[in-house]
């Protein structure tokens, strides 16, 4: 317990960070006058100190509501695929939430709180949660690195050149990996249901192989030198490589500065060069950059790929099958159709 109000502590620190750095206008603002908004930022202060501590208080012990145990993961796509593999056998949540944006996110209380009563937690690694190690400090949770066993892709360029590329997930013959990895934790973790995990484990890994095998045969009447997939975001290495396409983007990694003129015409000697049929870009940055490479190439605009998060449940990708399947076939349609 005291581990986890500390790591509530710093999360409070944090927040009074960021409040005080957005509400004063110099490094030295004037402390003989108290404004109205210096008085608004103090109310502000004090309504989020205790948010925050209430957040950070409650029964950290064990299991959901229902007796099942927790199986945490850091985003939507591994709890969803986790609860495929535990069924109702186990209670499956996300710390982040649909849509969010996993690459910088940071933790609330709230977090910090689900995660001290979870029985598991499950990361996708690679680097991909950069606020996780420090998160999880001190905790004593059972963990699990579902990315483990896969052929890691190194990025090939950029300030993360060398590094281990995060996007495993993105190819279903590695989800397979991810699959065997959570029947092989839950297990552990609840040994009396193992049978059940690994069956479910098994079937879900069909379905996983039939999207690839699918992908495959459809992409196989595409010309060899148009067989690339030219996106936003180099988050697609996996994908490519299972599928036997070409990878091709404008920038390797999502930053705050991104399409450089250098990668946009990079992009288009590409597009330009190999008669690349249809370009693409991802729900979670602005598709701008790649319609200049329309624009300039005549090639089409394919749509919007999903990677990082699932959509709500009423949205275009609820489910991870819905993800890969959404983002295969308008793959596969716009290349084939150029190629009939």
């Amino acid at each position: 317990m005291p581990n986890f109000l500390f790591r509530c502590a710093k999360v409070v620190h944090r927040a009074f960070a960021r409040r005080r750095a957005t509400t004063h206008a110099g490094p030295n603002p004037p402390v003989s006058r108290r404004s109205a908004a210096a008085r608004g930022t103090g109310a502000a202060a004090v309504v989020l100190l205790t948010l925050a501590l209430a957040a950070c208080g409650g029964n950290a012990s064990g299991k959901g509501d229902d007796g099942r145990p927790v199986v945490l993961t850091t985003f939507t796509v591994l709890a969803d695929v986790a609860q495929n593999v535990a069924g109702d056998k186990l209670r499956v949540e996300s710390i982040t939430k649909a849509g969010a944006e996993i690459h910088g996110y940071e933790p609330t209380p709230g977090d910090i709180r689900k995660a001290s009563q979870a029985d598991l937690i499950l990361d996708n690694g690679l680097n991909l949660e950069a606020w996780f190690a420090q998160f999880v400090e001190g905790m004593d949770v059972r963990h699990a690195v579902v990315s483990e066993g896969v052929d890691v892709m190194p990025i090939s360029e950029d300030s993360y050149k060398g590094k281990p590329n995060p996007h495993a997930w993105m190819s279903p013959v590695n989800v397979q990996i991810y699959v065997d990895n959570m029947v092989k934790a839950f297990s552990e973790l609840d040994p009396q249901n193992a049978s059940v995990f690994e069956a479910n484990g098994k079937a879900y890994k069909a379905k996983l192989q039939a999207v690839q095998d699918e992908m495959k045969a459809k992409l196989a009447v595409v010309p060899k030198k148009q067989r690339a997939l030219v996106t936003c975001e180099g988050a697609f290495s996996y994908l490519t490589r299972d599928a036997g396409l070409e990878e091709v983007y404008i920038w390797a990694v999502n930053a705050e500065q991104q399409a450089t003129p250098q990668q946009i015409t990079d992009a288009i000697g590409f597009v330009r060069k190999n008669k690349v049929p249809a370009v693409f870009c991802e729900s979670t940055v602005s598709d701008a950059p790649m319609k200049q490479v329309v624009e300039a190439t005549g090639a089409k605009f394919g749509g919007v790929l999903y990677v990082d998060s699932l959509s709500e449940a009423d949205g275009p990708v609820p489910t991870y099958l819905d993800l890969i399947r959404h983002d295969s076939q308008l793959i596969t349609t716009a290349l084939t159709e150029a190629a009939s």
